[in-house]
């Protein structure tokens, strides 16, 4: 059985289409907190974000939503074998019909959607549910986000760095923005690869920063691993 161990939790992926990623991890570990009560997480996959706010937060409702069948079953078990099973629920839903069905509303919203653009060539299976756009994209992620949150809560989505400035305007067309962008790239000499963003309904200053994920001998940066240290076993 494939799994990936933590120092509190293990994820089970045998089924899902996307394994555990980076990219998860470092929005998980980046996200601010702010003693929320409510999380949600849209797009679960194997459930790791959830799971990775369950160990940083006291929030006593943590719920997903993950439309694809194999995924929602391994997020479920996740779940069901974390310290937090109590905290955690999975819906089988895709966040549209979520979003039309749920009353209440979350203080937090976290993400990590997909993001390439849909292969007509190519047929829908579980792994291009999981990567590209042709069940989610970002306008209906933002639209669904802005039902879902609390007025004075957050929301957290990492994207490739190229469509930052477009899904910071996508955003505030929803009424939605950006409180803090950190820009991620694997060496100091590499280009950017990611965008790490937070927001808010409110306006407020943006708080920029970047973070290098590798030293120039390949080996973790101080920084990456001062983020992950809460979850890596090796760190």
């Amino acid at each position: 059985m494939s799994t990936f161990q933590f120092k509190e939790f293990s994820i089970i992926q045998e089924k899902s289409a996307m394994k555990v990623g980076t990219d998860s991890i470092l929005l998980g570990s980046w996200v601010q907190l702010n003693d929320e009560q409510s999380i949600l997480d849209i797009g679960s996959g194997t459930g790791i974000l959830a799971l990775l706010l369950a160990q940083r937060s006291a929030a006593t409702l943590i719920d997903a939503v993950e439309i694809e069948e194999n995924a929602h079953e391994e997020a479920v078990t996740n779940f069901e074998n974390s310290p937090w099973s109590d905290r955690l629920f999975c819906y089988h839903s895709s966040i549209q019909d979520f979003a039309k069905e749920i009353d209440e509303t979350y203080d937090l919203i976290i993400a990590n959607p997909p993001f390439f653009e849909p292969n007509k060539r190519e047929p829908i299976s579980a792994k291009s549910t999981a990567r590209q756009t042709h069940t989610l994209d970002f306008y209906a992620l933002l639209e669904a986000t802005k039902l879902l949150l609390n007025k004075n809560g957050s929301c957290a989505f990492i994207v490739p760095f190229e469509r930052e400035t477009s899904f910071i305007e996508l955003a505030q067309n929803t009424g939605l923005f950006v409180q803090r962008i950190t820009r991620v790239k694997d060496t100091q000499k590499a280009v950017f690869k990611r965008s790490m963003m937070q927001f808010r309904f409110e306006k407020t200053k943006v708080y920029t920063s970047e973070l290098v994920l590798k030293n120039t001998d390949k080996t973790y940066s101080a920084e990456f691993k001062e983020f992950t240290k809460g979850f890596y076993l090796n760190f």
